[in-house]
């Protein structure tokens, strides 16, 4: 198959509301260590028209213990999800990210949240990465008021302003000229900040992602164009798909790297170069060689256009996780018995803030008018009968 290489190469509400990371509870005194570890990236980066990172990347106990903590938090999380889809309390589209959480943690420790992020369809992590909470993210996927966009977005259309998490967008590859649109904003506010574009490998052929590729160079923006290529476009091959499957090289007179998306700490260290590059002489393309557990959506199998050892395969040799806590007992920074223990923090966190979204009320029917015009530029009803609804019209 066409991947088959890859095996080879508090209280319990307030715990609900807190962002990522914050329970990390390991009570080594490891755990709040600051001293620095120098580890190597998995494999080498592959440059295109810029020198490559070094793979030698600087992190530190606490850094390993937020990624192992924060990666089972958003596998965890993903699982439940698929568990509440088949008992229909998600409806609608689901995609979910199991596999490719290297990349929401490798990305998120590189910069700060006055960069922009947006991405396409597959975005719980990155919402979850940006400062979500877990009720936020459940609420929203089951439809309910306290979800991040109310219960009226869904899976496909999460977002987080206060934290420059700009969606959660179901459009295949609409996001990249709006993600340009961000940077040529920052570039405006000369406020020495970036924004990165991601979308699939799926979406790597759009026409649109060029054009805005094209304007951001001529224009030098700080855009940093992220090609998550888990290798698979729905159900496509990527060799089906395209003639040119390196990513990287894809904006000819743009430079690019290929990294590891499995492995957090390559992510960190070619996200931190990207946005050093953009800053300095306009966007650049990032290609995160990753791959995902689960089918596309929900409605596919995923195993129809892969073999399932091709799947274990991955699992057993370039997991994400896995990687990280074979670093941190290596190094000792933590026992077996304590990250098991983590998981199961994180596997109560995440059973709690499903109970809770439960407990949220649908949204009222006159919120189907709020949120689609600017105020005072059309339709509003706050609680409005038809006829009240019917005067607001011009």
């Amino acid at each position: 198959m066409a991947l088959s290489h890859l095996a080879a190469s508090a209280s319990r509400s307030s715990s609900l509301l807190k962002p990522l990371s914050s329970g990390l509870s390991l009570r080594r005194s490891i755990s709040g260590d600051n001293s620095p570890l120098t580890v190597e990236t998995s494999v080498p980066f592959t440059s295109h028209q810029c020198e490559a990172p070094s793979r030698s990347v600087e992190t530190n106990p606490k850094e390993l213990l937020t990624f192992f903590r924060d990666m089972a938090l958003m596998r965890r999380m993903e699982i439940a999800a698929d568990s509440l889809y088949k008992a229909k309390l998600i409806r609608g589209f689901c995609h979910l990210y199991d596999g490719q959480e290297a990349v929401a943690v490798g990305m998120e420790a590189a910069i700060t949240k006055k960069d922009c992020i947006i991405t396409a369809y597959r975005d719980h992590c990155t919402f979850v990465s940006r400062g979500g909470t877990l009720l936020e993210v459940f609420a929203e996927l089951m439809g309910r008021q306290a979800g991040c966009s109310k219960g009226k977005g869904g899976s496909m259309h999460f977002y987080k302003k206060d934290s420059n998490f700009y969606g959660g967008h179901g459009i295949v590859g609409a996001q990249v000229p709006l993600g340009c649109g961000l940077a040529f904003a920052q570039k405006y506010s000369k406020d020495e900040t970036v924004t990165f574009a991601l979308y699939g490998d799926g979406a790597a052929n759009q026409g649109q992602l060029f054009e805005a590729l094209n304007i951001s160079a001529l224009w030098d923006l700080p855009a940093i164009l992220v090609c998550e290529n888990n290798h698979y476009g729905m159900g496509t091959a990527e060799w089906r798909a395209a003639k040119s499957p390196a990513y990287y090289k894809r904006g000819d007179y743009v430079p690019g790297l290929k990294v590891d998306g499995m492995d957090a700490l390559a992510v960190k260290q070619a996200c931190k170069f990207a946005k050093e590059h953009a800053l300095k002489n306009g966007p650049i393309i990032l290609e995160m060689d990753t791959y995902r557990y689960h089918g596309h959506s929900m409605s596919d199998p995923g195993s129809t256009y892969r073999t399932r050892d091709e799947i274990s395969g991955v699992r057993q040799e370039r997991d994400p996780i896995e990687r990280i806590r074979k670093l941190i007992l290596s190094h000792d920074l933590a026992t077996e018995k304590e990250l098991k223990d983590v998981e199961k923090e994180v596997r109560k966190e995440v059973d709690d803030a499903i109970a809770q979204a439960k407990e949220s009320p649908m949204p009222e029917p006159s919120e189907l008018f709020t949120n689609v015009y600017a105020k005072g530029l059309g339709v509003e009803s706050f609680g409005a009968d038809r006829k009240e609804v019917r005067a607001t019209l011009p």
